[in-house]
């Protein structure tokens, strides 16, 4: 099922069978297309230049060289294409390095495909505001907040928040209901629902009901476009 907008993806990864997974992963969603590998440095800057993907899966730890060093040359070359970090390394240094260099999330060995959705969904709402001026409402929705840290309520995380707005923006056009919602994100149903209705308070998502056998209206959420 589709979740959004067509999304085309170069991966960085030179263990075949991650690479395999990952690119399973991505296409359980018919609007993400892999358009092609790279094992080496070498072979992804040349792929980059070739193909121009909207997003790049790189690996930090590549035969031929640094992941981070090429998203480094990168940015310095003036080269703003969407990376997404996924390796096994997790020291202070790298993930400093790499966000430095503006990658769009970073994720560390294992993880499973839903996080990887929730990366391709930030991509999504990036993407949506990379035309035109942004006015404040735009910035405050792209980054997950209100307006600022202090304007989210008690108990409102803006990490936590946006991994949720991202979760439910991946599960388009699906609403998902606040136990789904947890799961997704490793969250109990309780805390998922107070973020939901937080979003909703907030214009980032609509509320739907959906009745059972027993006539009880259930509160689902589907995130707004």
């Amino acid at each position: 099922m589709s979740a959004g907008p067509l999304v085309r993806v170069l991966l960085v990864e030179d263990d075949v069978r991650v690479a395999r997974v990952n690119r399973e992963w991505l296409e359980r969603d018919e609007a993400v297309h892999v358009i092609g590998t790279a094992a080496t440095c070498a072979q992804a800057h040349e792929l980059l230049r070739a193909l121009k993907p909207d997003l790049v899966l790189l690996d930090v730890h590549l035969p031929d060289g640094s992941g981070a060093e090429l998203l480094r040359a990168w940015r310095t070359a003036g080269e703003w294409v969407n990376v997404v970090m996924v390796t096994a390394a997790g020291d202070e240094a790298t993930v400093r390095a790499t966000l430095a260099f503006g990658v769009l999330d970073y994720l560390i060995k294992p993880f499973g495909g839903s996080r990887l959705a929730e990366a391709v969904a930030r991509h999504r709402l990036r993407a949506r505001f990379s035309q035109g001026r942004f006015t404040q409402a735009d910035l405050d929705r792209f980054r997950g907040v209100a307006a600022s840290e202090e304007a989210l309520p008690k108990g409102v995380d803006a990490h936590t928040l946006e991994r949720v707005a991202a979760a439910l923006l991946s599960a388009l056009p699906e609403a998902l209901s606040a136990e789904d919602l947890g799961s997704r994100v490793g969250l109990s149903r309780v805390t998922a629902w107070r973020y939901l209705e937080f979003l909703v308070r907030s214009g980032q998502a609509e509320l739907a009901h959906l009745y059972g056998a027993a006539g009880r209206p259930a509160k689902l959420y589907r995130a707004r476009t």
